[in-house]
């Protein structure tokens, strides 16, 4: 009977314990990490939906049964995973991920920092969100080493200029390429005009949206990108969500934008008068036996010289005010959601930004959205959709050249003497010589660009066996893009035609299919990842031309409402390019590291026999501070690293190595072919070889880091035009034959100075060099180097020196006995002349590349107060400002037809004057304005680059109203600018040919923002 109770007492037992297994119960504790309690933790049982979040104090509770899996989750730290057991306290610390091995993304792979040996360099969003800019890679000016950017134009939405470790073609692109989330992408001018602003394809970007972007250097980074990685590679990687609950982000930002820098300024209309005469006097006093100026200002005014009868004499006419739009408004908002389950997750965006231009004109409008889903469809089936679409709308302004209607031409050239409105106040579109009425010609013209964008990239992951994985990829990126220029039959460009309009389409169908094949494994400490890629890349672009004159009225734009020498035109193009892919990485005990590229690509750029290239890289790594010997020292991180590679330039021509017919349809009355292009069948790929070395430190938990790097970049078969015989009929042949070289030192450094409870302090730094010296150019027939640049007044290529280095007469001054303009006759120092042609052409010691740039930034942070402030620094190189020729003269051709600068009041007026502008002299020939070294200054310049200043609401604010976090903040971008040289007056950031050209200059911004999570 005994025996019997005691059986059933143990049936009894367990079914309780089965029962209080099988029961949910409240589980609760506390989740912290080093500052103390962490607010906003997401807790979810793993497999389900259902969870919770951490309280103000780092506290939860959830319902849960003994052996539930609780999920904890957090951004920036690592996710931790916790088994409910006999305990209902379950309690714990999160790690930052920044205490763990970041993982970098290389396009094609991804590599912990220890795994790699290449030389790159990454931002994280908050680095490119914080920065107010219109396109994505203007956040990277100033923050990695040897990356020089530059804007073509201040108009919202243009391209920009990025050099990475100096220019290695002659005359191939010398841009880097861009791999938005591992698709390589177009990234081009789609404005329609070359005559207006630019607009590039990365202004489809949010900055919001963008996860980390990664600047890739060395060959070993980037010979993966065979014959598109010589010239360095982007990566940019978009957001995507994170498991937990729906997570919104709302930020809003308004601001204001003025001239960043300018300090060249017109003459008004008495100091016109007072030069226009005083040349006058200078030119005709000595035929009319003048004795004062009073017989000048007479004979001005009898003959209207200068148009000087247009002006009252009282009413200033400030076209440079007239034409700008000072404190241009800034907005822009962003929404967006992301979270997940464990085995789906998601971000969605939409943006909208509006900028207004530094000139009249109508604002700049970007709508935006973006989507991404990654979803596990099986335990060894995974799928990534990425979607983002985009519409932008661009004013375009007419800068790029001489063209009246250009605000910025306004300024200078516009004569002050003119009114721009009549009596009545309409415009004045008659009486103001051969310019034009910008202001008119603004509210009568139509200008645009639209550019649309939609992508698409689809991934997916199989796992046949553990770590062995099947990839395949399909990028889809079509870029539509319309432009129009209406000229109105009144003023402007459209008087003789009685009205114009030049209208395009341009469709660019860019798709990318990748299939590739992962394998890592363990050998003991012997670890290997081994990918072979297959990618086929095809580019379509078509592109529709029209053209109409005599409009019936300016309200009707449509070329349908011409009426005279319509004009049609239509192109197509492709290319493709079609790469095998090899990638060994391998590490013994996370020790020592060798990595191994091999690509071989083709491209249809080139001829048959001609047109698949090898390129490739290997590089070697050691970290020391996983040996024995640094165990016990301040080093947490130490690497040695080096990589040698060879990577191509395919950045040239369609049809270059083809031999071209053109056509003519009325060539005698009759449609007729003749020969245009020779080609070249044997055309090859541009080619770069580049050593790295470097060191990598890490010291006292990371508070101090760095790295220090030297590399040697070779390109060599480069395209140039060679000479031919007249008897082939061609006057050229593109071929395989320059050289050149560029090398240099990089270096970076951050120290975290304080780091506490309340006060945190950082400062980092970078410096990059660049020594760029051509070693070989095409020879002609009698063995003399040919220059590319042989028919420049400006630059010259020659070997020994930079790429396009600035060659021409050395300004000698002004001739102190009689006012006329000096130069140095050998081109150094010496005998004088003032005959221009009689002075030697010479290197002025440096071209239009700079040769070092330098950024510092630092993080300050006070409890619940920030600040975060950036300087950028560059120099060594030479900028020309080109419109010198014009509205520096001291004949006419500025004081009559145009208008002057304030430095021609510090002319030339008697015997004895120390001055550097000569004599005024309406008549005269003028030299001075003649290319010379007089225009051009050193281009070193030092820009606080950006400033925000913050304030984080504290949670225990928002703690009763379900918002997670406020931020408030202020930011100011180029809010000061150091020149070397005084006498560069306009904005030292220029494009790389190195003109001060009169396009639109680099803004200053003051933007006001908030962010909000919940």
């Amino acid at each position: 009977m005994k025996t019997k109770f005691n059986g059933i007492l143990t049936l009894l037992l367990a079914l309780v314990v089965q029962i209080s297994f099988a029961q949910e119960r409240t589980i609760s504790g506390t989740v912290s990490d080093d500052s103390g309690p962490l607010p906003g933790v997401t807790v979810l049982k793993k497999g389900t939906t259902s969870g919770t979040e951490t309280d103000f104090d780092g506290n939860y509770t959830i319902k849960a049964k003994t052996g539930d899996v609780l999920v904890f989750s957090f951004v920036e730290m690592k996710t931790v995973e916790k088994t409910v057991g006999a305990s209902n306290k379950i309690n714990l610390k999160m790690v930052n991920d920044n205490q763990l091995e970041e993982v970098v993304i290389l396009g094609y792979s991804s590599r912990t920092k220890n795994e790699l040996t290449g030389n790159l360099v990454t931002l994280k969003a908050d680095e490119i969100a914080n920065v107010p800019v219109l396109s994505v890679d203007q956040a990277l000016q100033g923050k990695v080493a040897g990356l020089q950017i530059s804007s073509t134009s201040g108009t919202p939405g243009a391209v920009q200029d990025i050099r990475i470790r100096g220019a290695g073609s002659l005359t191939a692109s010398n841009s880097p390429l861009y791999v938005i989330d591992g698709v390589p992408v177009v990234s081009a001018d789609f404005s329609g005009s070359t005559s207006s602003s630019s607009l590039s394809s990365l202004v489809s970007l949010n900055s919001k949206d963008i996860a980390s972007m990664t600047v890739l250097k060395d060959a070993s980074a980037t010979a993966a990108y065979g014959a598109r990685g010589s010239n360095g590679v982007i990566l940019i990687t978009t957001k995507r969500g994170k498991q937990g609950k729906a997570k919104f982000s709302f930020s809003s930002s308004v601001g204001f934008q003025n001239e960043a820098r300018n300090e060249r300024r017109s003459l008004n209309a008495a100091e016109r008068r007072e030069l226009l005469v005083e040349s006058v006097y200078n030119w005709a006093g000595p035929v009319f036996g003048w004795n004062n100026l009073q017989q000048a200002d007479d004979y001005t005014i009898a003959t209207n010289r200068g148009s000087i009868n247009s002006w009252d004499g009282v009413t200033e006419h400030n076209w440079g005010d007239l034409v700008a739009n000072k404190d241009a408004m800034v907005k822009d908002y962003n929404l967006s959601v992301s979270g997940g389950s464990e085995n789906t997750n998601y971000y969605m965006s939409l943006g909208y930004n509006k900028t207004e231009m530094l000139v009249i004109g109508d604002p700049f409008k970007r709508i935006s959205g973006s989507l991404n889903i990654n979803t596990k469809l099986r335990d060894n089936l995974k799928l990534n959709q990425t979607i983002n679409v985009s519409n932008s709308f661009q004013n375009p302004v007419l800068e790029l050249g001489t063209f009246f209607g250009n605000p910025f031409l306004t300024r200078y050239y516009m004569n002050p003497f003119f009114s721009p409105y009549n009596e009545d106040g309409t415009y004045n579109i008659t009486d103001i010589g051969s310019l034009h009425n910008t202001l008119y010609r603004n509210e009568n013209d139509v200008k645009y660009n639209k550019l649309t964008r939609m992508g698409s990239n689809t991934k997916i992951d199989y796992e046949f066996i553990e770590n062995l994985t099947f990839s395949t990829r399909i990028g889809l990126d079509f870029v539509l893009s319309e432009y129009k220029s209406y000229n109105n039959r009144h003023n402007g460009d459209g008087i003789s035609t009685n009205g114009s309009v030049d209208v395009s389409d341009e469709k660019n169908f860019n798709y990318v299919i990748q299939n590739s094949l992962n394998y890592k494994f363990n050998i003991d400490n012997h670890n290997f990842d081994v990918t072979a890629l297959f990618e086929y890349q095809k580019n379509q672009n078509n592109y529709l031309y029209g053209y109409g004159e005599n409009f019936p009225t300016d309200g009707l734009t449509n070329i349908s409402s011409a009426g005279a020498n319509y004009d049609a035109s239509n192109s197509f193009s492709d290319w493709i390019n079609v790469s095998y892919l090899g990638m060994v990485n391998y590490n013994y005990d996370q020790k020592y590291i060798l990595d191994a590229t091999f690509r071989r690509e083709g491209s249809s750029r080139f001829g048959t026999g001609h047109r698949f290239g090898n390129f490739g890289s290997v590089g070697a790594a050691w970290n020391l501070h996983n040996e024995d010997f640094l165990e016990d020292t301040k080093f947490n991180s130490l690497k040695i690293r080096g990589s040698w590679g060879i990577t191509g330039n395919s950045g040239i021509g369609l049809n270059s190595y083809q031999a071209l017919l053109s056509y003519d349809a009325d060539y005698a009355g009759n449609g007729a072919a003749y020969p245009s292009q020779l080609g070249n069948p044997i055309l090859a790929w541009e080619k770069g070889e580049t050593y790295d070395v470097g060191v990598d430190f890490g010291l006292y938990n990371n508070r101090l880091s760095g790295s220090v790097s030297y590399y040697n970049r070779r390109t060599f078969d480069l395209l140039q035009d060679v000479p031919l015989p007249p008897i082939t009929g061609h006057a050229s042949q593109t071929a395989n034959i320059g050289e050149v070289v560029n090398k240099g030192i990089e270096a970076e450094l951050s120290y975290d100075i304080i780091s506490n409870d309340d006060l945190l302090w950082s400062v980092s730094a970078n410096y990059g060099s660049v020594d760029n010296k051509v070693t070989k150019l095409a020879k002609n027939s009698i063995g003399e180097d040919i220059d590319p640049l042989a028919g420049s007044v400006y630059k010259s290529t020659v070997v020994g020196l930079p790429v396009s280095g600035w060659n021409m007469p050395t300004w000698a001054g002004v001739d102190p006995a009689t006012g006329s303009p000096l130069w140095f006759t050998d081109g150094v120092s010496g005998a004088v002349t003032s005959k221009y042609g009689d002075a030697a052409r010479v290197y002025q010691g440096a071209s239009a590349l700079p040769t070092y740039n330098a950024g510092i930034s630092t993080h300050l942070k006070y409890k619940n107060v920030f600040l975060d402030a950036s300087i950028y620094l560059t120099g060594g190189n030479k900028i020309y400002e080109q419109y010198a020729q014009h509205y520096f003269r001291t004949n006419s051709f500025t004081l009559n037809s145009y208008n002057g600068v304030s430095e021609l009041l510090d002319r030339w007026q008697q015997p004895g004057d120390i001055t550097d502008v000569p004599k005024l002299d309406y008549g005269g020939a003028d030299d001075f304005h003649r290319t010379s070294s007089r225009h051009l200054y050193d281009g070193d310049y030092i820009r606080l680059r950006d400033v925000t200043i913050g304030y984080e609401i504290p949670r225990s604010a928002l703690e009763n109203v379900g918002i997670e976090s406020v931020t408030l903040t202020a930011k100011g971008t180029n809010l000061y600018t150091w020149v070397k040289d005084s006498g560069l007056k306009l904005d030292p950031e220029v494009q790389a040919t190195g003109y001060t050209t009169l396009t639109t200059p680099p803004v200053k911004s003051i933007v006001f923002g908030i962010n909000v999570n919940f």
